[in-house]
């Protein structure tokens, strides 16, 4: 059944009825100190929890005086960086030992580690007939909705989908875990499927033998091969995305719903909804596209002056998508610099020189310099303006040979993750449901009866 126009006459006049009967005063939110966006007006996020499971470090505090620090980001007490170079050091895949991390408070163990990843290895299995029934059935040009409904649909394959003792929630996290990875790339190849005019398809099952990482590659390349590099940057990726504290908004989500007391199949389902919004999940596909942009409107890639000119029409509203905002600088929360990009940048760089896309990487490094500068000219500020993770992780996905579609279900890959430890957390230390306060800032009138109105 298709929906009705939205541009036809009723639509376009109830509209405007809605809209001319819900826009409230903007000086109301100064008046009664409202901070819009949960933000306060130094840009803090406004407390409202506790949590053990990730740091999000952004100001140190001293003599009652708060200031801009170089961010830091710490996975249960322990700093990402100091992770993240442990693990390419070993030359290992590490996203299963954050899995674990964030799940259970520890680093594990060889004997853990094993026998962890012998786990989630044995999940990895979709219901019977998942596959047809389900993915194939309705398959989405956004791939965030495929995958929302199919974890809501798994409700209906789990017997105690409604117990919320923590074995069983723990078990239900475990196993959504293990088979996002399919969730996703099996939604892209449904989608594909019908958009393409080719009767083939292919479909491999996951490899329990593998990482995480290997097997999306795995499974979404025909003929399943990739390199060692390859594989280890995407790993590194999904850790560096796995977690960010409990006030990103797809992870508070999970936590608000969480507090209903609802499933655990309806929490994520939610934080799914959350993480597909462009402000939030989608951030480094406008990063890949506004590149596009400017590699089609900048001769000299390496010409500083020529850069600088384009970027300044970027922000003038005059080029790409006229929002005037250069994509992937600047961070709602960190202002000196997001570990996550100081870390991911040397990867993308080594994968750039296997693929034979370096000058592209320089591109990005140049973009980063001179977009910075301009932004800290334009705010009249000294505060830093950094890259963020998405400013990379595009181009990155793009030398994997990931289609843009895949882009924001990668992001739900890694951070499946951290929803399962804050759902857990939630569940553990909280009994009540949260409800926050909003004013009434209408005005109450007398009711009348229908045949009296006009």
């Amino acid at each position: 059944m298709a929906i009705s126009s939205a541009d036809s006459p009723e639509i376009r006049r109830l509209t405007s009825v809605c809209k001319n009967n819900s826009t409230i005063d903007s000086q109301l939110f100064s008046d009664y100190k409202v901070y819009r966006g949960l933000r306060a007006p130094d840009g803090r996020g406004v407390l409202t929890g506790l949590t053990e499971i990730s740091d999000v470090m952004v100001n140190v505090e001293k003599d009652g005086k708060v200031t801009p620090c170089a961010g830091e980001l710490y996975y249960r007490g322990y700093n990402v960086k100091d992770i993240v170079a442990d693990v390419i050091g070993h030359e290992r895949f590490g996203f299963e030992e954050i899995i674990y991390l964030l799940l259970f408070g520890k680093l594990p163990d060889e004997t853990d580690l094993a026998s962890f990843k012998d786990l989630l290895g044995s999940y990895r299995k979709l219901p019977q007939a998942f596959f047809r029934d389900i993915i194939m059935k309705s398959p989405s040009v956004d791939l965030m909705n495929s995958m929302a409904r199919s974890v809501l649909t798994l409700y209906s394959y789990d017997a105690s989908a409604d117990d919320l003792s923590l074995s069983n929630v723990l078990n239900q996290c475990l196993y959504l875990i293990a088979t996002f990875p399919m969730l996703a790339v099996y939604s892209y190849q449904a989608y594909a499927y019908y958009k393409s005019d080719s009767n083939s398809f292919f479909i491999h099952d996951p490899d329990p033998s593998l990482s995480t990482a290997e097997n999306i590659l795995h499974m979404l390349r025909i003929d399943s091969k990739y390199t060692n590099l390859e594989a280890r940057v995407l790993d590194l990726a999904l850790i560096l995305h796995a977690e960010h504290g409990g006030g990103n908004n797809s992870t508070f989500t999970t936590r608000l719903v969480t507090s209903t007391g609802t499933d655990t199949y309806s929490a994520i389902a939610a934080a799914m909804g959350s993480l597909k919004g462009p402000k939030h999940g989608g951030a480094n596909i406008k990063v890949c596209r506004m590149f596009e942009d400017i590699k089609s409107h900048v001769q000299n890639w390496q010409d500083k002056d020529e850069l600088r000119a384009y970027l300044t029409k970027i922000l003038d509203k005059e080029a790409f998508d006229g929002s005037g905002l250069i994509y992937g600088l600047g961070h709602a929360v960190y202002q000196i610099s997001d570990p996550r990009a100081e870390v991911f940048r040397n990867s993308v760089g080594k994968l750039s020189r296997e693929k034979g896309r370096a000058d592209e990487f320089a591109l990005y490094s140049a973009i980063e310099e001179v977009g910075a500068d301009l932004l800290r000219e334009r705010r009249k500020t000294d505060k830093g303006v950094c890259a963020n993770v998405d400013f990379y992780s595009g181009f990155c996905y793009q030398m994997l040979g990931l289609p843009m579609e895949l882009f924001t279900p990668m992001f739900a890959v890694a951070r499946i993750v951290g929803w399962s430890a804050h759902r857990l957390e939630e569940l553990i230390n909280s009994s009540k449901i949260m409800r926050p306060a909003y004013k009434y800032v209408g005005t109450h009138k007398e009711y009348s009866s229908l045949e009296n109105r006009k």
